[in-house]
């Protein structure tokens, strides 16, 4: 694999003489490989550089992004408050699916009520909803690297409720169809954001674990309200379904407002800026977006904002794996939307089933995929361990890969079963081709979501987005065509054509990758802006810390002196015969030193001491 060399005109330092804040931002300079083992960064970081790394509570892991030591760095927070804020973002990606399957539950109870067929209700609500869940997620990208992850996941989610409801009083179906697809463009944002909040959170060696929990919300939620509201459907009016909905919009909504925090955390600008207010007053302007407005002078420009999906489409490894996770996601999205007609519709074109019937039949995809998330949670970790152990000790993005290969046959098998249940109307045969199938889409997407956000450690909205965009246009396609074509052609023939055109991009694409995404993440990443500089907070004391290139002397500020006081104490460095009074009382004497080299040591109450060689 290649090993690219960090780029000495980017931090201005080679690995051997990096700071402790160089490290903040080391890993997107690096996109796709990282040193994970401690033992490797001895080897290319060197030993010195090597004792600067924070790592994992067993030591196996070398910490990526390294956390600072500000105890408001998401990083540092405590499992549980992290765990809330994963509960709440995968809960709210759950709601586009979710309500926007209540209209498969309810299909034929809304063509009954506006006097059409069950497939015009599946066109013009069903299918357009899809199409804007893809357009929504670049509008979120924009905002939230403008203004922040909470204010975004708030205000879309608050909007979407509106609109969901507004569509239960419909008096048509054009309104109520265009209050469903406004709704749809609104909520997709936690399906775009919840990238950013799991990176922002979590350290490398957990992300790929915490990313299959977050795309388990809302790969499952499109079959659990088919499932759960059809029963309800059965036995009152759907009104009642888009009720549930709404209400369980308004309970993320309040837990957004009371539990909510916000992740994003500019640990690359130097110094980190301060909150610009504390306690509820912060909490009140960070929910509202009024903290976020004041930030912008440290975030990218709103012409980069909007640029910057741009940059990333074309890359080659995003752009090639992007379309083959689209169109196999696509597909089963197809699934979920035409299986509710067929399953409904009378022999000979369907199963004939009832209502209830139908909803009882959807508990097929909710169990596949727990079992997906199962296999996954384990897999994708043993998979990453394994490929990190044979590569000396260094990951690299493409070992994400590994997993496509375990879900390939499983999708082959699960379509074909699938769709000679079909044919021949076995019922036994579909539920197990479905549930098989869906293990294999669960399995193949965090594979994919992890390989974008390992390659683009500075871009997980575009990447997010856009794999949202290439699933949601996919599938969009799919329910337009599949109907006709199952009636046309019959299921084995439909879902193995399917399957063959998954089969085809994964043999054109996923070897490929694996043979050449680490020289095509060389060539095509997206080099990061040398580091910002925020304007100073004003410091606590008259302690300051001196450059390597000591061209600078940069005051430390409160957060990284919670445990360390200055002390009296001399340090005799040969050097130079001066005396610098620059930390404090602490004075350094410098003499007799080469021309190259001046050694520095300082001590302080509750630190180590720190020898630092300034060239």
């Amino acid at each position: 694999m290649a090993n690219p060399l960090f780029n000495l005109n980017e931090l201005d330092r080679p690995k051997s003489q990096l700071t402790e804040t160089d490290l903040l931002s080391y890993h997107e300079y690096n996109a796709g490989r990282l040193i994970v083992d401690p033992r490797e960064a001895v080897k290319e970081f060197g030993e010195e550089t090597a004792t600067l790394l924070k790592l994992s509570a067993d030591g196996e892991h070398i910490l990526w992004p390294q956390p600072t030591s500000d105890p408001e760095d998401p990083q540092n927070w405590s499992d549980r408050r992290k765990s809330v804020q994963l509960l709440i973002i995968t809960l709210a990606s759950a709601i586009p699916d979710f309500v926007g399957s209540i209209g498969v539950a309810s299909i034929f109870a809304l063509a009954e009520r506006y006097q059409t067929s069950a497939e015009h209700v599946n066109a013009l609500s069903s299918n357009w909803g899809v199409f804007l869940l893809g357009w929504g997620g670049f509008a979120a990208v924009i905002l939230t690297r403008r203004w922040g992850r909470l204010p975004v996941l708030f205000w879309s989610q608050l909007f979407a409720v509106a609109f969901l409801t507004a569509g239960i009083f419909a008096p048509n179906l054009n309104t109520f169809s265009a209050m469903r697809c406004i709704a749809a463009f609104f909520s997709t944002a936690p399906q775009i954001t919840g990238l950013y909040t799991v990176t922002d959170l979590y350290p490398f060696h957990l992300q790929a674990r915490k990313l299959n929990l977050w795309t388990t919300g809302f790969i499952i939620s499109p079959f659990v309200s088919p499932f759960l509201l059809g029963f309800l459907i059965a036995h009152a009016n759907y009104k009642w379904a888009y009720a549930v909905g709404s209400f369980y919009s308004l309970v993320v909504v309040l837990m957004i407002v009371f539990l909510g925090e916000e992740t994003m955390y500019d640990r690359t600008l130097r110094p980190v800026p301060p909150r610009p207010t504390r306690g509820l007053r912060y909490r009140v302007e960070t929910l509202f977006g009024a903290t976020g407005w004041k930030m912008v002078r440290y975030r990218p420009s709103w012409y980069e904002c909007v640029v910057s999906t741009l940059r990333v489409v074309w890359r080659p490894h995003a752009l090639m794996i992007m379309v083959f996770g689209g169109v196999e996601f696509g597909m089963s999205i197809g699934i979920t939307v035409t299986n509710a007609i067929f399953l409904g519709s009378s022999p000979p074109t369907g199963f004939g089933f009832s209502q209830t019937q139908i909803a009882a039949m959807y508990a097929t995809p909710i169990v596949a995929t727990i079992f997906g998330e199962i296999i996954g949670r384990y897999g994708n970790d043993f998979i990453a361990s394994f490929g990190i152990r044979r590569n000396k000790g260094v990951f690299e993005a493409e070992m994400r890969l590994w997993m496509c290969y375990v879900s390939l046959p499983l999708y082959i098998t699960g379509f074909l079963v699938m769709g000679h249940g079909f044919e021949v109307r076995n019922i036994p045969a579909t539920i197990m081709g479905w549930g098989i199938g869906q293990i294999a889409i669960m399995l193949n997407t965090t594979a994919i979501y992890a390989y974008l956000q390992d390659s683009f450690p500075r871009h997980h909205g575009e990447v997010s987005a856009l794999f949202n965009f290439f699933r949601t246009m996919s599938g969009f396609a799919v329910i337009y065509f599949q109907g006709p074509w199952l009636e046309a052609r019959g299921g084995f023939r439909v879902f193995g054509s399917e399957a063959a055109i998954v089969v085809g991009l994964f043999i054109l694409v996923v070897p490929f990758m694996q043979w050449k995404g680490a020289s095509l993440r060389e060539m095509y990443s997206i080099r990061p802006p040398p580091p910002p500089t925020s304007s100073r907070p004003r410091p606590v004391s008259n302690t300051f810390r001196i450059s390597q290139g000591f061209d600078r002397a940069d005051p430390i500020v409160e957060h990284e002196m919670t445990h360390m006081s200055p002390v009296n104490d001399k340090s005799a460095v040969s050097g130079l015969s001066t005396g610098l009074d620059v930390l404090g009382v602490k004075t350094l004497d410098v003499s007799g030193a080469s021309t190259s080299t001046l050694a520095v040591n300082t001590h302080f109450l509750g630190g180590s001491e720190i020898s630092v060689g300034i060239p």
